[in-house]
């Protein structure tokens, strides 16, 4: 099976990366399913795709990313406009994965796939109804952990001796789902006592421990405070949008109140954090990994002396 990997990747190089692309676009259209169909209570597995006017989707016009473009938005049996927040979430799957296989050996390429697979789902989801559902935190983390037993290489084990690195990798994965999903507990129940209001929810705390499941505890420190970045960023440029576009503009960012209001974004109000979390947990186990641990290490050094 190695050698005939080996023997294809070496013969044609464009042929893993395509298909990781191309697999990356099927599961995206699949994500489409989850994130409208998970928040409403409704079966992803039936019906089938289907237009808003009830009429079933061909294959044919149903083929990611290239039927939204073919059909210029719009769908073939009654013309109505397809958002174009589908070919979007395909294509990024799409180049998640692909990143991924480019980036990672196989195994570990395979699971950076399941990872970002269910950061994107969770995203939009809380994007759109500021919920993460379990099964993208406690069964993302339950699923991490699986993961970093079966491929120790998950978590870079590379001793040789399977059973060895199997429990080093798992234990890597545990303590990345305790230290993140505690972290952020903490902070959450110290910010809820300094603003006397909740301040995180707890999706928030259990997206972070699947994510240190995935990438140890530096990649759940990470998420916490690379997504506190990610948020400031994301919150300054949707001010400006606002402030830019106007306010019929479409909104860059969901706002409610304490209350559970819509409300216009401002200081004050509450915004989804899964999404920042993710993006800055999807950044660290693709590229930010080895800067986080050289830093980390210095600092170890460093208090060590």
């Amino acid at each position: 099976m190695i050698s005939a990997y080996s023997e294809v990747a070496a013969q044609l190089p464009w042929f893993f990366p395509t298909a990781a692309f191309i697999f990356g676009a099927i599961i995206g259209s699949f994500l489409n399913v989850c994130i409208y169909r998970i928040p409403a209570g409704k079966s992803i597995v039936r019906p089938g795709s289907h237009c808003a006017c009830g009429q079933p989707i061909a294959w044919y016009n149903n083929i990611p990313i290239l039927s939204w473009l073919i059909l210029r938005g719009r769908a073939r049996c009654c013309g109505q406009k397809f958002s174009i927040r589908y070919p979007a979430v395909e294509l990024l799957t799409a180049l998640l994965f692909l990143a991924c296989w480019l980036l990672f050996p196989p195994a570990k390429a395979v699971c950076g796939m399941v990872l970002m697979g269910a950061l994107v789902c969770a995203t939009f989801i809380d994007l759109d109804h500021m919920i993460i559902p379990d099964a993208f935190t406690i069964g993302l983390g339950v699923v991490g952990v699986v993961l970093a037993v079966c491929a120790p290489s998950l978590h870079d084990q590379h001793s040789g001796i399977f059973m060895v690195d199997s429990l080093r990798s798992g234990v890597a994965a545990m303590q990345g789902l305790f230290v993140g999903s505690g972290l952020v507990l903490w902070i959450a129940l110290l910010a809820e006592v300094a603003l006397k209001k909740e301040a995180m929810g707890f999706g928030d705390v259990k997206l972070v421990g699947a994510i240190g499941a995935f990438t140890g505890w530096q990649g759940a420190v990470t998420a916490v405070f690379g997504g506190a970045i990610v948020g400031t960023v994301w919150f300054v440029v949707a001010l400006g949008w606002r402030k830019c576009a106007g306010k019929n503009a479409p909104a860059a960012m969901k706002a409610e109140t304490p209350e559970g209001e819509p409300a216009e974004l401002g200081f004050g109000v509450q915004v989804p954090y899964g999404p920042m979390l993710a993006i800055a947990g999807a950044l660290h186990f693709l590229w930010l990994h080895r800067g986080v641990a050289q830093y980390f290490d210095g600092l170890r050094l460093v208090l060590g002396d």
